[in-house]
């Protein structure tokens, strides 16, 4: 089979292994489409993820889809050819985390691209059937692959603590940020602003449910939103970017007693907070942490509005230029949004 791997910062390999086994309650998938996710952007342009440094080489890719292709022994409920969402983290289930349903935060959680866990940049995969959900039959697998990052959106939505006709700056328009755009739309903000230095970033915004775009590099985010808001500021705002000064912009632009939430991750293992303004309008500071049992209600959502995600799925790539399409994400070239690696 082929396998990309990330042999080195900014260096992608192709190679051939021998497609792994099904053992005992796991199934052999063949992988058709893998998202690229914003963490392995980090790990091939800056060869960490935060103050996590990259072990190489290592399969990246944690946003997959496919189809059943060999069930190891004891696997019930499935049958080869399904097609399926592959779950990419893994946990014990019995831990005081688990137990009580924070499995983001499984003491010895595993996560498929994390090393010594190969990721999904490969043609077949083994992972436990507990890891598998049903793919809607009107999905392709490339819509089918925002499962995993629109169950993280929603994942915030909990920290975000929407109440109807309530505010919210989204700071940063990736694909982390454009999905929870799409979330608060549907949750019933009253009005959505963007911050993103991007142009073809900040249509997709508006594209997907943003009022206001604004551009950083022209304006101070947080002063437009202030002045917007008759200087109250906005009731919460979620920074997907994690950016240079985002986070302290998200401070000044969130009213008093609002609530900012982090889901970006940043690139820097310590970031200069202001932490003054913070206490002083007694803001709630949350961060998020992948997702926790949100994908069945992902699935669900693309299932009922494919046509609302469409828009930012701009770019589908082979696997065999998986450095070509790394680049291109790097450079935000030719209006990209989210880029689908194609296995098969």
């Amino acid at each position: 089979m082929l396998v990309a791997e990330l042999s080195a910062q900014r260096k992608f390999r192709l190679t051939e292994q021998t497609p792994p086994e099904p053992g005992p309650g796991e199934v052999q998938a063949r992988v058709h489409a893998v998202g690229v996710c914003g963490s392995d952007l980090h790990n091939f342009s800056e060869g960490s993820i935060g103050d996590t440094v990259c072990t190489y080489p290592v399969i990246l890719g944690h946003e997959p889809t496919g189809v059943i292709t060999k069930l190891g022994t004891g696997v019930t409920g499935w049958s080869v050819g399904d097609r399926v969402a592959l779950e990419p983290a893994i946990y014990c289930y019995h831990c005081e985390f688990c137990i009580t349903g924070r499995h983001n935060v499984c003491q010895t959680v595993r996560f498929m691209s994390t090393p010594p866990d190969a990721g999904y940049f490969r043609e077949y995969v083994t992972l436990p059937a507990v890891n598998l959900l049903p793919l809607p039959g009107n999905l392709s697998f490339g819509e089918g692959s925002l499962f995993e990052p629109l169950a993280v959106a929603l994942h915030s939505m909990k920290f975000v603590q929407l109440e109807p006709m309530e505010t919210v700056a989204v700071f940063g328009a990736g694909p982390i940020g454009l999905l929870t755009i799409a979330c608060l739309r549907m949750a019933g903000a009253s009005r959505i602003y963007a911050v993103d230095p991007v142009a073809a970033r900040r249509d997709l915004a508006l594209q997907l449910g943003a009022d206001v775009a604004i551009d950083p590099l022209k304006i101070e985010p947080a002063r437009f939103i202030l002045g917007d808001t008759g200087q109250r500021g906005v009731d919460a705002t979620v920074d997907c970017a994690a950016k240079e000064d985002s986070m302290n912009q998200c401070i000044h632009a969130t009213r008093n007693a609002g609530r900012v939430v982090v889901t970006g991750i940043p690139s820097e293992v310590k970031i200069a907070l202001e932490f003054h303004p913070m206490r002083r309008k007694e803001l709630k500071f949350f961060n998020v942490r992948r997702s926790s049992h949100e994908s069945e209600t992902a699935l669900q959502v693309l299932k009922e509005r494919p046509q609302l995600f469409a828009p930012m799925l701009t770019h589908t790539m082979p696997l065999d230029n998986v450095q070509g399409a790394f680049e291109l994400l790097e450079g935000y070239g030719d209006g990209v949004g989210k880029i689908v690696i194609a296995c098969c």
